[in-house]
């Protein structure tokens, strides 16, 4: 019987080498075009190729070069160091005359040699009683790593919005904008709502300048900066979709797979909306919902300008349907479901290029097996600075949508058919040897 396993071992071995994977085994194509110094290319997936793949895992996902020779790749979900760090900031109040609030404040800055920030004074060119306090500074001297999140509290007087500009040096001279920031605590009813978390662009800076439009700065109490180790990939949003309304302030959407979100977008169609809502996901309907997220979503005016909040944070955990649930004592948003944007992080592939250009993109193939290596087996001696350094491959057209053919007697894949063949008859052959071994009478001594 041994020699059986090793004839079927040796039969099935050959047949999968024949039939090795092609590019007409997948449905859908793209072509890619590569830059920069290889061999490894560096791609960052469209939502699109995500949301088409025939599998969530993308194990359908492939790379063939111009030989419809299939390359060895790995797939990037996160940054190869994902450690968070939480530090407080000193922060210095910046003070300018009160008819002057769209300037950026004057002011005097003294640093060591080290660059950490040691003293800021306001100009004495304006008089002590027409300051008013406009914004503050940050001295992030100490923390090296790019800055994602910032986390402020304030003074209790100052209760409502707060809406501020963000800008970001490395010389206290050269300012950077890193855009705008909303924060806001309510009293709702019985409950009390605060917004005290400013996402940051992902980048290093050695301070940050926070300005008020329109109203003085509150006093911070408290200020926070949430630092990460290396980069993590950027959001990807997709396309606002549809949902239903279940019933009064209940609304519900059914994603096109399973993904890990990590933000959503709710849309606000009317002016003046102000909704305390919860949101909570599911794999299926067999199963009950989980709080994700909770949070307040507004669009109202303020000081002339209008302010919105149309995003919640989620954890990331795999969902395919999510509910939302509104608290109408807030007015709600409506009788219709909201459409829902949503943002995963990006996925990357990584490929080794062996053989020649034009290289494809190639998904759609249900039956395929997972074939992506870790990034440490791809690249030997990998260090996670050298993601970054690799060449660079890009989506170049429009996908190509293969239709499987039609089954016909020209077509017929004879050569596949012919291996089964011999491999069934090799089967039947060693099993009526096998049976006519164990019918065979013993040997008389």
């Amino acid at each position: 019987m041994g020699k059986l396993s090793i004839a079927l071992v040796g039969l099935c071995t050959a047949l999968s080498v024949w039939a090795a994977e092609a590019p007409a085994d997948f449905t859908a194509q793209v072509p890619l075009a590569i830059s920069g110094e290889g061999p490894w290319y560096r791609l960052e997936l469209p939502l699109a190729v995500q949301l088409s793949a025939r599998q969530a895992d993308l194990s359908d996902l492939r790379v063939f070069n111009a030989a419809g020779e299939p390359q060895a790749y790995a797939l990037v979900r996160q940054s190869a160091a994902s450690a968070k760090n939480l530090a407080r900031l000193k922060g210095f109040p910046l003070y300018a005359a009160d008819n002057t609030s769209d300037s950026a404040p004057s002011v005097r800055v003294q640093s060591s040699a080290t660059g950490t920030l040691v003293q800021v004074q306001p100009s004495s060119e304006v008089p002590a009683g027409a300051q008013v306090r406009r914004g503050w500074l940050l001295d992030a001297s100490a923390i090296k790593a790019p800055l994602q999140k910032l986390i402020l509290d304030w003074s209790a007087e100052h209760d409502g919005f707060q809406r501020f500009s963000i800008e970001a040096s490395d010389d206290l001279q050269h300012w950077r904008s890193w855009g705008e920031g909303q924060l806001a605590r309510l009293a709702f009813a019985d409950d009390r709502v605060e917004l005290r978390e400013v996402a940051l662009p992902g980048q290093p800076a050695r301070y940050l300048r926070l300005l008020w439009q329109g109203q003085a700065a509150p006093e911070l109490t408290s200020i926070e900066v949430q630092s990460t180790s290396s980069l993590p990939l950027p959001l990807v949003w997709s396309e606002p979709l549809a949902g239903s309304a279940l019933e009064a302030g209940q609304y519900s959407w059914q994603l096109p797979g399973a993904l890990n979100i990590e933000r959503v977008r709710i849309e606000l169609r009317q002016p003046n909306s102000l909704a305390p809502v919860g949101l909570a996901g599911r794999q299926d309907s067999k199963q009950a919902w989980q709080p994700l997220s909770r949070g307040l979503l507004y669009r109202l005016p303020q000081n002339g300008q209008e302010i919105t909040q149309d995003q919640l944070q989620l954890p990331g955990y795999p969902v395919r349907q999510l509910k939302l649930d509104v608290d109408e004592r807030g007015g709600g948003l409506g009788p219709q479901a909201p459409g829902l944007s949503f943002a995963v992080r990006a996925t990357q592939v990584v490929f080794l290029a062996r053989g020649e250009p034009p290289f494809t993109l190639a998904l759609g193939n249900p039956s395929a097996k997972a074939a992506n290596l870790p990034l440490t087996t791809l690249i030997p001696d990998y260090q996670p600075q050298r993601l970054a350094a690799l060449g660079q491959a890009r989506v170049d057209g429009e996908w190509r949508a293969i239709p499987p053919a039609a089954p016909n007697v020209a077509g017929m894949p004879w050569q596949t058919i012919g291996l089964w063949a011999v491999l069934l008859l090799g089967v039947a052959a060693l099993g009526g040897m096998a049976y006519s071994l164990l019918r065979k009478p013993p040997a008389r001594p």
